[in-house]
């Protein structure tokens, strides 16, 4: 990408831009998704053609859906939402009709290594909270209590998933 004039960036090395003039054009690359965006539509089409000359890949059109984020489109404004991602992730975890917390983590919170020894199902655990950490893409407000919990990924216990369950 660097040779066609994109330049990674600093924040996201998965985001490569390119701008001509007012101009800009993306590209993201998650694993085995791609997303192509910007204002230049010219230099989208000849990042498609290069692109599928060198992976196999689809156009499937205007962008919709991309790492459970949801992208709706006005003539002004792009609007992005996690609304359906939040309620698979509810109904997965058997919490669809639960209440909301006020905060997602008990003030003053006390997580920390060797809380208790009491073990819960550490696949589980891995994946909620790497469902989480992708919805803290739109949700800051979430961020830093999913890096806390985030940090006991490998041995995780029973209050680690009582404050994943509540976040």
């Amino acid at each position: 990408m660097k040779n066609s004039g994109y330049t990674q960036s600093n924040l996201d090395h998965n985001l490569f831009l390119k701008r001509d003039g007012e101009k800009i054009t993306a590209l993201i690359v998650y694993v085995n998704d791609m997303a192509v965006i910007g204002k230049d539509t010219r230099e989208q089409h000849k990042l498609q053609k290069y692109l599928s000359q060198e992976f196999e890949m689809k156009d499937l059109g205007a962008l919709k859906y991309f790492l459970g984020i949801e992208v709706a489109r006005s003539k002004t404004s792009i609007f992005l939402s996690q609304r359906k991602y939040v309620m698979d992730l509810l109904s997965e975890t058997g919490m669809l009709g639960c209440k909301p917390a006020d905060t997602p983590i008990e003030m003053n919170h006390k997580l920390f290594e060797d809380m208790d020894r009491l073990p819960t199902n550490k696949e589980q655990y891995q994946r909620l909270v790497g469902r989480l950490i992708h919805l803290a893409h739109t949700r800051p407000d979430i961020a830093y209590v999913v890096s806390v919990v985030s940090q006991f990924m490998y041995s995780p216990s029973v209050s680690y998933r009582n404050a994943v369950d509540r976040i």
